[in-house]
């Protein structure tokens, strides 16, 4: 394994400690530097510490694991992989998301999501703990996205999360595909008209019920209060995704 202090280093040197090492790397005082891991595969990496903008974007099967927080844009342009953070992240996380999985203990900010898509057997994940900003799944044209309110204040009445928001305002806008998953049930009205709501049946359960697993693994989580809950699922009318945008009503 391999150390690094990042203390007064600059990302393009840190990148370059990162992609010439063997085996495991830690790295310890990360404060702020952006596009760390940018491309890489065959690499674990720990950080402890606040990254920067851009973490993991253009990942392309390395496992990062941050220890706080993330800065925006965390896995943009992601092709596969899995990165890990116990802490929140900023906005825009997964942007252009095409394959891996990025699993998040605490809060997203804004556009979590936005223009995810898939390919054949590519289907990225994107797991949030807490609750998610305004936008998530904004124009999301594939992929899944799970929001479990681990965080919020609110309180569970039955399988039913009341209280504070699971999601922000304007959810799905512009949906074309994917699915995005919510631990209770968020108001329909925050919702597009393009965009349905139901409550998750079984085989789409089975769909996600590894990720879950998966994600309390990673967290340190009761696996069965997240497997046994009740989910609400959005889903896009794809035969006519922008009419709502260009025809009044």
């Amino acid at each position: 394994m391999m150390f690094v202090n990042a203390e007064g280093l600059d990302f393009p040197v840190l990148n370059e400690k990162i992609r010439t090492s063997d085996g495991e790397v830690t790295i310890d005082h990360c404060c702020g530097q952006r596009f760390i891991a940018s491309g890489m595969k065959d690499k674990q990496i720990t950080i402890n510490g606040i990254p920067g903008n851009a973490l993991g974007a253009y990942l392309d099967g390395a496992s990062i694991e941050v220890h706080g927080n993330a800065q925006d844009a965390v896995g943009d342009t992601m092709n596969d992989g899995k990165i890990m953070i116990h802490g929140n992240i900023g906005d825009a996380a997964g942007y252009a998301m095409r394959g891996g999985r990025i699993y998040i203990r605490g809060n997203a900010g804004y556009r979590a999501g936005i223009h995810m898509k898939e390919y054949k057997n590519k289907v990225p994940l994107m797991v949030i703990g807490g609750s998610a900003g305004s936008f998530l799944g904004e124009y999301q044209a594939g992929g899944i996205i799970i929001v479990l309110g681990l965080n919020a204040d609110g309180r569970l009445v039955g399988d039913r999360l009341v209280g504070d928001r699971l999601v922000g305002d304007f959810p799905c806008t512009g949906m074309h595909g994917g699915k995005v998953f919510f631990r209770g049930e968020p108001p329909k009205s925050l919702f597009p008209k393009n965009v349905y709501l139901s409550p998750a049946g079984e085989e789409e359960m089975k769909q996600i019920r590894p990720f879950l697993s998966e994600y309390a693994d990673c967290f340190g989580l009761d696996k069965d209060s997240l497997l046994d809950a009740a989910y609400t699922v959005a889903y896009p009318d794809s035969q006519n995704p922008y009419k709502q945008m260009y025809v009044a009503n």
